[in-house]
């Protein structure tokens, strides 16, 4: 196991403890997401929200603002709430990005414009290479519009469909990432 100094601050969400606890061996993928929110403190905001009766909420492990500073959410031995049906096999990564935000569901305003910054996929690389020397186990990398492809009723016209989830999004580099990473990306039929 790698004993490099850790890249992430550790900035434990008030509830990470009652995040199911899981081994690390059950970890074998990493879902890349955008936060789709201003800036870092209303993403934390957001991840601070109780919204289950277990008295957890939604958030990733780490989160990578636009100037490459990295923080850690969750505990990687926890279960964090950021991706249906992946949760217990996976590490959510979040980069601070305003994808749709304010408007995620209208019609009009489904552009995710806003470009991935250099500091940004400099820190996202580094990580990922750290989080393969810590789990020998972790070999996929997905997005979070990979793993769920629901369409609902758009906020502005309910006839509209649009996508539940985009992220991270036309703007991410997959090919970039790809040839810069041993991680392979998972791709799931339908």
């Amino acid at each position: 196991m790698d004993t490099a100094q850790p890249l992430a601050r550790p900035h434990w969400l008030s509830y990470s403890e009652r995040l199911e606890s899981r081994p690390l061996s059950a970890i074998d993928l990493v879902v890349l997401h955008c936060t789709e929110l201003p800036d870092m403190d209303t993403a934390r905001q957001y991840g601070e929200r109780v919204l289950y009766a277990s008295g957890t909420g939604n958030s990733g492990h780490f989160y990578i603002d636009r100037d490459g500073r990295l923080e850690q959410y969750a505990p990687l031995n926890r279960i964090a709430h950021h991706v249906r049906g992946y949760n217990p096999r996976s590490i959510g990564i979040e980069l601070v990005n305003r994808g749709r935000w304010p408007h995620w569901l209208d019609s009009r305003h489904q552009a995710m414009d806003e470009p991935y910054t250099s500091a940004q996929l400099d820190v996202l690389l580094q990580l990922l290479d750290q989080l393969r020397q810590q789990l020998p186990w972790l070999r996929w990398i997905a997005g979070h519009e990979d793993l769920d492809r629901e369409q609902v009723p758009a906020s502005d016209d309910p006839a509209i469909l649009v996508a539940r989830k985009r992220d991270p999004g036309p703007q991410f580099p997959w090919a970039y990432l790809l040839a810069n990473t041993e991680l392979r990306r998972l791709h799931v039929p339908g």
